[in-house]
C-alpha cells in the first residue's frame, strides 16, 4: 500500500498543524485484537508540543494553553487511540481527536447571559396567584371562636 501524503493536520479553515511537530509512539494495546494483542504494536500516541508550535499565533497559543492546561504536560499534549485492532485505524482516531480537541479548544467564548427582568405584568400575576393561594388555605383552616 503506496504511503499517502499529508500535508499536515486541518484543525479549522485557519489552521494546519504540519506533520512535522507531530511525533508519534506506539505501544502494545489493551484492547481488541485477540492472540495479536501480545505482539502487535497496534496502540498509537500522537504528541503534538503546543507551546513551541510555529503555526499558532500568540492568541492562539495562550488560549489553548488556558483551555487544554488540565491535559497538557509541559506543554505538549498527547492523544492515545487503542479503541481499534489495526494500527492505522488507531492513527487516524487520534489524528481526528486532536483535530476536534484543537478546534473545540480555539472557539470563542459564548457570549455570556445579559440578565433580565420579569415585567410587572408577570409580577402583578405572580403576585395575584399567592395571594389566591392563600385566601384558598385560610378558608381551609377550622374556625376559631
Amino acid at each position: 500500500m503506496p504511503a499517502v501524503h499529508r500535508p499536515g493536520l486541518r484543525v479549522g479553515p485557519g489552521l494546519t498543524i504540519p506533520e512535522s511537530e507531530l511525533a508519534w509512539r506506539f505501544s502494545r494495546s489493551s484492547g481488541p485484537g485477540g492472540q495479536g494483542v501480545n505482539t502487535a504494536d497496534s496502540r498509537a500516541e500522537l504528541v503534538w508540543d503546543v507551546s513551541g508550535s510555529a503555526v499558532l499565533s500568540p492568541s492562539q497559543r495562550e488560549r489553548l494553553l488556558e483551555r487544554l492546561s488540565s491535559r497538557l504536560v509541559d506543554g505538549t499534549l498527547a492523544i492515545a487511540a487503542s479503541e481499534h485492532r489495526a494500527q492505522l485505524r488507531n492513527r487516524e482516531a487520534a489524528r481526528a481527536r486532536l483535530a476536534e480537541i484543537v478546534a473545540d479548544a480555539l472557539r470563542p467564548p459564548e457570549p455570556s447571559r445579559k440578565p433580565t427582568r420579569p415585567s410587572r405584568g408577570a409580577e402583578q400575576r405572580r403576585l395575584d396567584a399567592k395571594k389566591r393561594r392563600t385566601d384558598v388555605k385560610r378558608l381551609r383552616r377550622p374556625p376559631h371562636d
